[in-house]
């Protein structure tokens, strides 16, 4: 059990830089970062407001699952991190439909919504604990 924290503690990091660098990669350097998003082309001139709104929902991702993993609240990243896979899961679904090809969505944001649920999967697995049950050991438990 202890193996599995350490690897989703490692795991649990990268989801937390990979968010804080795309946060940032689109609020401060937006076209270049919508570059390697599939899409294009990407929008221009006034368009271009969407990369604040890429990187602040991506900044803010990694900030919240960055605060959950130093607090040691385990269950609830592995919550927050399987919810938020809905992000790269969004993310593919735009490349698709905005004339991006499939094989490019997939590779990019479906193998990383992907990596982000099994990542969620494995935090909520490792910080499943089963109750102790007065019936199966036959013994009262002591209350409270």
């Amino acid at each position: 059990m202890m193996a599995l924290k350490r690897v989703n503690t490692v795991l649990a990091a990268l989801v937390v830089v990979a968010g804080l660098y795309f946060g940032l990669s689109f609020l401060l350097d937006g076209n270049g970062a919508a570059s390697g998003f599939g899409i294009t082309p990407w929008p221009q001139g006034e368009g271009t407001g969407y990369f604040v709104v890429k990187g602040v929902r991506d900044l803010a991702y990694g900030l919240t699952a960055l605060v959950l993993l130093l607090l040691g609240h385990r269950r609830a990243l592995g919550w927050v991190v399987l919810v938020d896979a809905i992000i790269p899961m969004g993310d593919c679904l735009a490349v698709l439909t905005h004339g991006g090809t499939a094989g490019y969505a997939l590779a990019v944001h479906g193998s990383a919504a992907a990596l982000v649920l099994l990542v969620g999967a494995s935090l909520l697995v490792e910080s499943y604990r089963p109750q102790a049950s007065s019936t199966a050991t036959g013994t009262a438990l002591p209350s409270v």
